[in-house]
């Protein structure tokens, strides 16, 4: 099938276009949350059943937010690693519709990068 254009531009074909479906909806944090151990990290659910989590040093949070972090449009995700003297620390954050095994896969790699010292 190709669809033309009815004016500037140009005209392809659906085969051209090569669409693709995407995993979409929040689906499921214990994919994040489980991926933290009571030994080295503190867990807590607020009155509002937001789940925090940082490590016993408080040098990584994780907070999320089912119904949208207060102040923000729309993050459901907040990730924060502290930086040291020399370098400075990084936080990255994800809408409430990401899905959970995506942010799952960007905690996995932040916690790869961790060692004790």
């Amino acid at each position: 099938m190709t669809a033309a254009s009815p004016g500037p531009g140009f005209s392809t074909t659906v085969g051209a276009l090569r669409l693709r479906e995407w995993r979409l909806g929040p689906g499921q944090p214990t994919l994040v949350m489980d991926q933290f151990s009571a030994d080295d990290f503190n867990l807590v659910v607020d009155d509002r059943a937001d789940v925090h989590i940082n490590s016993k040093d408080g040098s990584f949070y994780l907070g999320w937010f089912p119904s949208g972090r207060p102040g923000t449009e729309g993050e459901g995700w907040k990730i924060a690693v502290t930086g040291t003297a020399e370098v400075r620390g990084y936080q990255m954050s994800f809408d409430t519709e990401t899905p959970a095994d995506i942010v799952a896969a960007a905690v996995a790699r932040v916690l790869e990068t961790s060692r004790q010292v």
